[in-house]
């Protein structure tokens, strides 16, 4: 189905932002509304939910996506917050003090 020229998305809002977080590669990050601008139709809030609502053993890479101040956003109790950096340094990304990324260095379609 063709709507102003784009085609209409059917599936599950969910399905389209794993599926776009499923293409960032390891050692490059994205931002929530990044995700939400390139998914369209939604918030970068929502993108967040979507990760949040993620299983355990999930093959969406979650950890890859960050704020769009290029640091990890507090989860929760911190525990999954010291596990995303963990996760985002053994793929190679580094941090400043500050816990940010260099967007030049390590985003994704930059």
């Amino acid at each position: 189905m063709q709507m102003n020229g784009k085609k209409s998305e059917k599936r599950p809002l969910y399905e389209r932002i794993y599926s776009i977080v499923r293409q960032i590669p390891p050692g490059r990050v994205a931002s929530y509304g990044q995700i939400a601008r390139i998914v369209g139709g939604c918030t970068p809030r929502m993108v967040g939910y979507a990760m949040s609502a993620l299983r355990s053993g999930s093959d969406v890479p979650w950890q890859r996506v960050i704020n769009s101040q290029g640091k990890i956003s507090v989860h929760g109790d911190g525990i999954g917050t010291s596990l995303q950096r963990q996760l985002l340094e053994e793929e190679g990304v580094k941090f400043n003090a500050s816990g940010r990324v260099d967007w030049d260095e390590v985003g994704w379609l930059v």
